[in-house]
């Protein structure tokens, strides 16, 4: 069986304090650690950026790009419902096809912590070959949001590249890529 290659992410903070130089950025590089400690994934890209529309989508786009062979890339900030909180609206501007189930599964799991995650308007989705999610601003609700979703994560992405058949029929052969067999 194949071993599949790490997982290359990039992590954005949206924060127009932090661009600013006002605050520390905490979240990003917490996402960061994470992704490092739990996926054993390469951070190959981070940014600050302001929450503006156009600066956010360019980054989404710009690391979503085929030559960039980023699989993942996180955003943290302006998923809420303050006025300059247009981060879902930017990356739906960058998504080809979104995926609401993903932060769905997120918002169900983190709410045993607190009613809060659904004040979270975050989206995921792809484009091209990488996945993107929006993740909430504080360090606590961004690293709560990503851990939610860890234990599917790698599979996904692994889906998203092609490297797995994923039919889960028993004596499955793979084609090409591998067969993954569910237990559930």
């Amino acid at each position: 069986m194949n071993t599949p290659r790490p997982i290359r992410a990039a992590v954005l903070t949206v924060s127009d304090r932090c661009s600013r130089g006002e605050t520390e950025d905490t979240s990003g590089p917490a996402l960061a650690a994470r992704l490092a400690d739990a996926l054993a994934a390469e951070v190959v890209a981070s940014r600050c950026v302001p929450d503006e529309h156009a600066l956010i989508a360019s980054a989404l786009r710009d690391w979503s790009r085929p030559d960039r062979a980023i699989d993942l890339v996180v955003s943290t900030g302006g998923t809420g419902l303050a006025p300059r909180d247009v981060t879902p609206e930017a990356a739906r501007e960058v998504i080809e096809r979104e995926h609401e189930g993903l932060m769905d599964l997120a918002r169900l799991r983190c709410l045993e912590k607190t009613p809060r995650t659904f004040l979270s308007r975050g989206v995921a989705g792809t484009a091209g070959t990488t996945l993107i999610l929006t993740l909430p601003g504080s360090p606590r609700g961004a690293i709560e949001m990503l851990e939610a979703l860890l234990d599917i994560l790698p599979h996904a992405i692994e889906t998203l590249r092609g490297e797995v058949q994923d039919d889960a029929r028993p004596g499955a052969v793979a084609r090409e890529g591998r067969v993954v067999e569910h237990a559930d």
